[in-house]
């Protein structure tokens, strides 16, 4: 079978290049034609377009990147068409995927979408679209199959969490772990985010607060396809920057700061307690609080129905405020933290991986197109 994958983003193609291989097992003699990035064209797909080319983040820089977007948009379309997948799996990055499920569905391609876009946090209108173009929606939190059950789309299926399934197996660099305990002050890890507007406005707030904890060593997580002179207010301050090592630093991590995202959720599930931070460009923030209503805006948060991690948004997304509630989970905030993580974990964990149990279902569900249950 042929297989065509769509990933806007890293995490995207981490669990992009994780199905990939779930789906090598059961069909060998499969053929991936990909858009993603290195975990993607490791597992075996032929890259088509990288993520440093696709990742695109806020109301404001996709308005400004309109022309490249739709140039993309259109050149996958003629991929697609020159490839003839029998299946088509978009990950997530829903302006770009819808559009492609559309295209898709008429040249009678079956669709599959693995990872939800977000469509329970805002622009409920592309409901419509899913129903019309996806075939079978695989989702990675449990409330989604619930949310769109009420909205009048049965065909999903829970399949666990992938980045539960990453954290589970990875096992840590030692030698990485005994750069870091060369200096005997507990570490605390900045994850900036891996898009290049969360970098630019997130990391120099990170960098400022860690000024009040001289007695703690900082370390930041960075991504190799960034330009690394977005990392300099790190490094004109000593605080080193290590690529491409986010699990080894959450590691053996004391506390983390984290730009809110996927990264919030990996951090929770090493265990590390944790401040969210966001801030974005002030048409994207002005969109944000017209028209998005949502208690929470990490996955920490959404996930466990209530606070369990402290959100600092936009204004509120200070040094000063950073510092605060970072020393609050250095202190007497620690033990609740962790206790909530844990019953978290209990909530989200599936007795299989998410990546072999959505391999499954597409699969099946592309010879047969009977409903399989995931229980």
């Amino acid at each position: 079978m042929k297989y065509y994958l769509i990933a806007g983003e890293k995490s995207g193609d981490l669990h992009g290049g994780n199905l990939i291989r779930a789906l090598k097992k059961r069909d060998p003699h499969g053929i991936f034609r990909a858009w993603g990035g290195d975990a993607m064209q490791q597992a075996g797909a032929t890259l088509v377009k990288h993520i440093k080319e696709t990742a695109i983040m806020g109301i404001g820089e996709v308005i400004a990147n309109l022309k490249k977007i739709l140039q993309l948009i259109n050149f996958c379309k003629q991929d697609i068409k020159q490839f003839q997948p029998d299946v088509v799996i978009l990950i997530d990055y829903a302006g770009f995927n819808l559009r492609i499920a559309a295209f898709a569905k008429k040249m009678g391609c079956k669709v599959f979408y693995y990872i939800s876009p977000k469509v329970w946090v805002w622009n409920k209108r592309r409901i419509r679209q899913i129903k019309a173009y996806v075939d079978r929606m695989l989702v990675i939190m449990p409330f989604e199959k619930e949310f769109y059950a009420r909205e009048g789309y049965p065909s999903v299926d829970y399949v666990g969490n992938p980045v539960f399934d990453a954290v589970k197996n990875f096992q840590p660099d030692t030698n990485f772990i005994a750069l870091i305990q060369r200096d005997s002050r507990p570490l605390i890890a900045l994850l900036p985010g891996s898009r290049l507007q969360e970098v630019k406005n997130i990391l120099p707030v990170m960098v400022k607060s860690a000024q009040f904890f001289p007695n703690y060593q900082f370390a930041v997580a960075g991504v190799a396809h960034l330009p690394s002179s977005l990392y300099a207010p790190a490094i004109q301050e000593g605080i080193p920057v290590y690529f491409e090592k986010t699990y080894d630093l959450l590691s053996c991590a004391q506390a983390a700061l984290v730009a809110s995202g996927t990264a919030t959720l990996e951090t929770a599930l090493f265990g590390v307690p944790q401040v969210v931070l966001y801030r974005t460009g002030w048409i994207s923030a002005l969109f944000f609080w017209l028209f998005i209503r949502l208690p929470f805006v990490s996955l920490v948060n959404l996930s466990a129905g209530r606070e369990i991690v402290k959100e600092l948004l936009q204004s509120d997304c200070t040094a000063w405020q950073v510092k605060e509630e970072l020393h609050k989970l250095l202190t007497h905030k620690r033990k609740y933290t962790l206790q909530a993580y844990n019953e978290l974990i209990k909530k989200i964990a599936m007795p299989f991986s998410a990546s072999e149990t959505a391999a499954a279902l597409i699969l099946q569900y592309a010879i047969s197109f009977t409903p399989v249950s995931t229980k």
